[in-house]
């Protein structure tokens, strides 16, 4: 607003003129009654007016604080300028613009509440300073949003869109225009709804227990349209699953996943061989359809009857509804399952007595197309409009029914692209029990080593095999986020082996004081050494004995104490190194680079531990962004420690980031499987924890430091061997104190070694 319309429009306030400028000022008069709160408004107009953010911005403040006033009161009415101010300056005139307006739906969506709306205030310039491009299409989804989220949600679901996108502008202005279907992802776990996510390993385990059916499970993709989402789909190789279902939250939400999976896998095991679609019109191939639904749901019953009480539920169509197709299909539905479900209409009578007619011949799939075929003739005569394009099938449990058809055309595989990665790698839980240890398969190295993954080793090399997916901890929501980052493994670029022989010989007397050191150090449960002279404890056993003794008249034997010894070893370690860029850089003082000391720190240990035989694995890691940390595996549990194990650990270069909390919980999940009393991941790294899509430097050491937590529940311990280049402070931070001994020249290693093994027999 310029100058002089400014100037009529406050005259406007004062006179009262019958103008559209006088209608918002008598409004504000009838909101801000008291003159100080309204010279207070009228100084705020005054001041976002000369701040030069333009007309449009002055207006709509104007236009959109006295009714905002109504809800959350003057002062919050008021301090919605300098929020106005803030994005105007971070993210330009235009979301300026739009905030008022959002402010109102806000306002009602918190319910008048000014705490609410003061945090909401907050967010909203905090996300101006994080996200500026992408103000203006959360506020024009304003409403939207906290129609599913409070506050706290919603800005966790912004964090998700900043985490998730980096610092890609495009990618980030796609995620909140709601293009990248990760948004409405994201959306529904933050809004509490349950997502396919949270139940993937419990639906895989279901499907497999009730059918015996091992079978991939996923989304579907990003580019399939709206209608695809809503439904589960199956084909001959893959099961696709709905993100989720909106309108269902908690256990209801949990049983329609499985009720979904349940009659999927009814069809896999009763359905035969898919229709021919042949001339049938589109009302009689949704009728052949739900008919074929309800012969294999009837037939699964029959050997899992709890499964009536599973379905049921989700049957809500009532006798009285409208006779549309989709209606009536419904009604259908619920009344071939449902026995206590009566419907006078005509139709519906006739198609019941027409199944259960033939009830003897459910066994063959044939029946549903010839009854399905009648009653859509039927429905066809009765003149009901049936448009397939909007048709969903009820209820929602069942699938889209596009699995049961044959279409005629060629099949082409369906792209799965990445997604078959993850079905056909999968890290498989062994028995440990029967598994040599170490040295003792050296025997068994020999040329077959190296030969034995030739077939995916270039790519293996040149792209990796994507493994697992693991969740991230974000420190400013307090939660972690599921399945947010993705190993990538590689194969370990070859070196020469002769290298790490060549360490060993130049430090020779450092490896065997190492030995000696890690030798010394019995990790193991304590054992009670019974009938002891002197001791900790009383040996119950032995004091009965000698009371008895006494008793008899007889010498009492002395030897009536206890005491906790560790006689054994029984200690798994898992190494992991970092490999990142920074590992390039001079260690102070020194030659050597960082990575060339975590090679030689890694190969002293490593020879030690395989002399003395405690079960050991080596791997490192780097990263490029979230959706590829890097894992080279150089020594598996249970694998020789050879030359192909050396050559590995030669050929170590430095690259990428440094995504440390993630690589922790993918070398963890190998140390969980060590049927061992204790159980240690040895990280050497050089600092600080980074990425190239994080901006926030907290970030990833807090995720770090989350993991750190999460092992130690698991009973894993986690030490650090810091290699002197400036991030002391990091790594105290993410493992504690007591948890990192630093090092900066390899001949202090047997000096702070024993610190770390002390800790674990203390």
């Amino acid at each position: 607003m310029n100058s002089s319309k400014k100037g009529n429009f406050l005259k406007a306030i004062v006179d009262d003129s019958g103008t559209d400028d006088t209608e918002r000022g008598s409004q504000a008069k009838q909101v801000f009654v008291d003159d100080s709160e309204m010279g207070r408004w009228l100084r705020t107009c005054r001041k976002l007016d000369q701040a030069g953010y333009g007309a449009s911005v002055t207006g709509a403040y104007e236009r959109y604080s006295p009714p905002l006033a109504r809800r959350v009161g003057t002062d919050c009415a008021i301090a919605l300028a300098d929020v106005v101010s803030s994005v105007a300056i971070k993210a330009g005139r235009r979301a300026a613009e739009c905030l008022p307006a959002a402010a109102i739906k806000a306002a009602e969506r918190l319910e008048g509440k000014e705490a609410r709306f003061r945090s909401w205030m907050g967010l909203i310039e905090r996300f101006a300073g994080l996200a500026p491009e992408s103000v203006e299409a959360v506020l024009l989804k304003m409403d939207i949003l906290l129609s599913r989220l409070n506050v706290s949600r919603l800005e966790a679901w912004l964090l998700a869109g900043v985490r998730a996108t980096g610092i890609d502008h495009e990618r980030r202005l796609s995620f909140f225009t709601f293009e990248d279907v990760e948004a409405s992802r994201w959306l529904d776990h933050e809004s509490g709804s349950v997502v396919y996510s949270d139940l993937d390993r419990e639906l895989k385990a279901y499907l497999t227990a009730l059918w015996g059916i091992h079978i991939p499970l996923r989304e579907p993709p990003a580019h399939a349209p709206e209608q695809a989402r809503r439904r589960a789909s199956f084909s001959q190789g893959l099961i696709r699953i709905p993100p989720s279902f909106p309108g269902y939250r908690g256990e209801q939400a949990a049983d329609l996943y499985r009720a979904a999976l349940a009659h999927v896998g009814a069809h896999m095991m009763f359905s035969g061989d898919r229709f021919p679609i042949g001339k049938l019109k589109p009302v009689q191939v949704a009728l052949v359809s739900l008919i074929e639904d309800a012969r294999v749901e009837l037939l699964a019953i029959r050997e899992f009857p709890g499964l009536r009480r599973l379905w049921l539920p989700f049957h809500v169509a009532q006798a009285t509804g409208s006779k549309t197709a989709p209606s009536l299909m419904a009604r259908l539905s619920r009344a071939l399952l449902d026995s206590d479900f009566d419907d006078e209409d005509g139709w519906i009578r006739r198609a019941h007595t027409m199944f259960y007619d033939r009830c003897g011949e459910w066994e063959c799939p044939a029946i549903s197309r010839e009854i399905g075929g009648l009653i859509g003739n039927d429905l066809g005569q009765m003149r009901v409009q049936f448009n397939a394009r909007t048709y969903v099938v009820e209820p929602p449990y069942r699938d889209d029914n596009l699995g049961l058809w044959d279409f005629g055309d060629e099949e082409t595989p369906e792209v799965l692209e990445a997604e078959q990665l993850f079905d056909s790698i999968r890290i498989e839980e062994q028995d440990d029990d029967d598994t040599p240890p170490d040295q003792e398969r050296e025997e068994h190295e020999k040329i077959e080593d190296e030969g034995a993954n030739q077939v995916n080793m270039e790519f293996l090399k040149q792209d990796g095999i994507p493994v697992a997916r693991y969740p991230e901890y974000d420190y400013v929501t307090a939660s972690s986020r599921p399945d947010w980052t993705t190993i990538v493994e590689f194969a370990s670029p070859a070196g020469y082996a002769h290298i790490i022989d060549d360490i060993l010989e130049r430090h020779a007397y450092v490896v065997n004081r190492i030995k000696v050191l890690i030798d010394s150090a019995r990790v193991s449960r304590p054992q009670r050494i019974n009938r002891q002279q002197e001791g900790e404890y009383l040996d119950l056993n032995a004091c009965i004995e000698a009371v008895i003794s006494r008793r008899m008249g007889e010498n009492p034997d002395p030897h009536v104490y206890s005491h906790a010894e560790r006689r054994h070893r029984d200690l798994s370690v898992h190494v992991l190194l970092d490999v990142s860029e920074s590992t390039k850089d001079k260690v102070v003082g020194s030659d050597n680079t960082v990575l060339e000391l975590e090679r030689q720190a890694t190969a002293l240990l490593a020879h030690a531990l395989f002399s003395i035989g405690d079960p050991f694995a080596i791997a490192a890691f780097s990263s490029n962004r979230r959706e590829e940390v890097r894992y080279y595996r150089i020594k598996d549990f249970g694998a020789p420690y050879n030359a192909r194990s050396k050559s590995c650990l030669a050929g170590l270069s430095s690259g990428f980031s440094t995504r440390i909390g993630a690589a922790m919980r993918h070398a963890a999940a190998d140390l969980k499987r060590q049927q061992t009393h204790r159980k240690l991941l040895l990280v050497i790294t050089d600092g600080e924890p980074s990425d190239i899509d994080v901006s926030d430097r907290r970030y990833l050491v807090e995720d770090a430091r989350h993991v750190i937590h999460d092992l130690a529940h698991d009973g894993i311990d986690v030490f650090c061997v810091g290699l002197d280049s400036g991030g002391d402070s990091y790594l105290t931070r993410i493992f504690g104190r007591r948890n990192v001994v630093q090092i900066d020249r390899l001949e202090s290693l047997p000096e702070r070694l024993p610190m770390l093994y002390f800790r674990l027999t203390a």
